[in-house]
């Protein structure tokens, strides 16, 4: 093959998402690897090992190797990757160009992590585009146009707010607050007032299930099985919608502070357009029940989940490769 595919990668806390141009979305695995302790030697990756998820013996560490977005295991992050470069790209085509999306407001030694683990995977050229500018172009906002437009992704490991104008991002602001301090919150909440023990993911299962941001008409409530503090023992309790709406309020008003913060610092010609176009929302957070009219509620103005929310960051990393050229003075580059 004479050119090498190009590849947009969503390098989430919680999923990895793949983008082959020419091909769309080819891959959504759980960035979750399997590692034997006895001799450090990687067992699954991806869903395989995501089906071990708190169900592994105390001989497999089962854990995700990107922490807030960013990369806290080196090592283990980069044979993710290659096992994930590896299922799209066969040994013998020229290896990818490779556009991964990264948080906003990474520093540069996070930055060359990333970069050096897409290359030692087996990317020939890496680049770096921040989450929010990747969002945008995923969901077809007009940010080649010199106009305000307001993006709110909402991941597993961070919340980034951002103001996109002429390709690039004019005022941004990140929370290391997302769908896992949701899900923490809700077994925290379980453990205060029931005194039982869940795993996240039964905590994640509760938030799909019943979760939402503003009180419900009608109340859901499910069944939720655990491990009794005090006795030890598996017990069955019934939540509630309401319980878990109050359960995940304070990690939604530091996500709701740092959307206040991007729109006080925007300037005023773009924020009027803002108020004219309202803000999009995206990512696997901006699924919950109501968080668009929570967000709305929060800050006056009109707030919409993009289409494909949850794949809009690795659409957008795909497209990028389209418009480098613009886009080379936004990104990185080896």
């Amino acid at each position: 093959m004479l050119f090498g595919k190009q590849i947009g990668i969503d390098l989430g806390t919680v999923n990895v998402i793949v983008y082959v141009r020419g091909k769309g979305l080819v891959l959504n695995e759980p960035s979750v690897v399997a590692i034997s302790l006895t001799d450090e030697r990687i067992l699954a990756i991806g869903d395989e090992a995501y089906a071990m998820l708190g169900r592994a013996p105390d001989t497999i560490e089962v854990s995700r190797p990107m922490r807030d977005g960013v990369i806290a295991d080196y090592r283990v992050t980069e044979a993710m990757l290659r096992y994930f470069i590896g299922k799209i790209c066969s040994r013998f085509e020229r290896r990818p160009e490779v556009m991964i999306s990264v948080p906003v407001g990474v520093t540069s030694v996070e930055s060359r992590a990333v970069r050096d683990a897409a290359i030692q995977a087996g990317a020939r050229v890496a680049y770096l585009i921040p989450e929010p500018l990747a969002a945008a172009l995923g969901a077809d906002m007009p940010i080649g146009t010199p106009s305000g437009n307001m993006i709110v992704n909402i991941g597993g490991g961070a919340s980034e707010a951002a103001v996109i104008s002429l390709f690039g991002i004019v005022v941004s602001s990140s929370v290391r607050v997302a769908g896992n301090k949701l899900d923490e919150a809700i077994a925290n909440y379980i453990r205060r007032k029931y005194n039982v023990i869940i795993g996240e993911h039964t905590a994640e299962q509760i938030k799909l299930a019943i979760g939402s941001a503003l009180p419900l008409e009608e109340q859901l409530s499910m069944e939720v099985r655990g491990r009794d503090q005090v006795a030890g023992l598996p017990r069955t309790i019934t939540i509630t919608s309401g319980e878990v709406t109050d359960a995940i309020a304070e990690p939604l008003a530091a996500i709701a502070t740092a959307v206040r913060a991007v729109l006080e610092k925007t300037p005023p010609e773009l924020v009027s357009d803002i108020i004219d176009r309202g803000m999009v929302m995206t990512g696997g957070g901006s699924l919950l029940r109501n968080i668009d009219r929570y967000l709305t509620e929060e800050t006056g103005i009109p707030c919409h989940v993009a289409e494909n929310a949850m794949l809009c960051t690795a659409l957008g990393a795909g497209k990028a490769l389209r418009h480098l050229p613009i886009l080379r003075r936004s990104l990185g580059t080896v």
